[in-house]
């Protein structure tokens, strides 16, 4: 399986949510499939094999990798969703597309191939 895991090097701790969101924000929009991930969860891996399995190179952030704001990007992550599991969370083309279960409703209707297709993810 191959996708790129980025470095957290580049991202400044954060100190309130609203520079959670905006970290999290610009993260999202570098890069066409962006996956906010704990790298010991079985959803997160299912959802990079699933892209990779598409022919997709997801940049993928594994949130417990990240030693200075992981915790603070993850708190914002539930907060935007609504929800107590904040991984996987898919951002194609810099927009929320949701978690495992909006992205494999996506899948099995059809919608999921022409997002990552306008996004410039696959070229089929």
């Amino acid at each position: 399986m191959h996708y790129q895991t980025e470095s957290w090097g580049s991202y400044m701790a954060t100190s309130s949510y609203g520079d959670s969101l905006e970290r999290i924000e610009r993260m999202a929009s570098e890069n066409a499939v962006v996956i906010f991930s704990i790298s010991s969860c079985c959803m997160c891996h299912a959802i990079k094999r699933l892209f990779c399995g598409m022919g997709v190179n997801p940049t993928v952030y594994e949130l417990d990798e990240d030693p200075r704001g992981g915790k603070d990007l993850e708190k914002a992550l539930m907060r935007i969703l609504g929800t107590s599991n904040a991984v996987p969370v898919v951002f194609i083309g810099g927009k929320l597309v949701g978690t495992m279960d909006r992205v494999m409703a996506s899948h099995i209707n059809g919608s999921l191939v022409p997002l990552l297709k306008e996004a410039g993810a696959l070229w089929l």
